[in-house]
Order: C-alpha cells, then sequence, then structure tokens
C-alpha cells in the first residue's frame, strides 16, 4: 500500500437475535435536513376511505386517504445516500432478472 491510499475498512455486522426477523412495511418515505436523510418506512393500518372535512365532517370519494404508520425509521448522514442509492438500484436490477419480473407498475398503491 501506498502512502496516499487508505486502507480499506471492512464492517463486522451483528445483528442482534430480536432484530433478525425484520419489520414490514409497504412502502416508504424519504425526507431530508441539510445532514441528515431519513427513510420511514410506513404500514398502512386500514383499506383506503374517502377523506373526511374535519371542520364539516363531510366525505370526499375523490380524495382517498390511505393511513399509515412509522414501522421504522432509518436516519443516515447525507454522504451516505448515494452508496445506498446505488446499492438499491443494483439489488433491484439483481432481483428483476432472478425473478423474471417488470418494473412496478405506476399505480402500484391503487392495484392493492
Amino acid at each position: 500500500m501506498s502512502d496516499n491510499e487508505d486502507p480499506q475498512i471492512q464492517f463486522q455486522v451483528n445483528l442482534p437475535d430480536e432484530l433478525e426477523l425484520g419489520v414490514f412495511a409497504d412502502f416508504a418515505s424519504v425526507w431530508h435536513t441539510p445532514n441528515t436523510f431519513v427513510i420511514d418506512f410506513l404500514a398502512v393500518k386500514a383499506p383506503q376511505h374517502p377523506a373526511i372535512d374535519p371542520a364539516t365532517g363531510q366525505l370526499h370519494p375523490e380524495q382517498p386517504v390511505l393511513e399509515a404508520r412509522v414501522a421504522s425509521r432509518v436516519r443516515i448522514p447525507s454522504e451516505q445516500i448515494f452508496p445506498l442509492i446505488q446499492a438499491l438500484q443494483q439489488q433491484g436490477e439483481q432481483w428483476l432478472v432472478e425473478s423474471g419480473r417488470e418494473e412496478p407498475p405506476a399505480d402500484w398503491v391503487t392495484n392493492r
């Protein structure tokens, strides 16, 4: 190794037994602050239903609501978002090849 090369870091990851099963989520919401990206993994609570105006109690069937709860929240440093995107893209492409499936439809939420 030359003086200009940083040593390759290898992570030794230990998964606690209580986290081994993971958390089920129907979809994710991603947002950020100046220093952190936040991924909220969401679980649907009930079938979609019409929106209800809180002031009048009137139903709005043209505005469906899908109630969800945050099943897990993950915060990562902003610099880590790009390696994460790359890893997700690689795994997604690999899954498509292995499963023989196509990209999910654009309206996947309404197809549930």
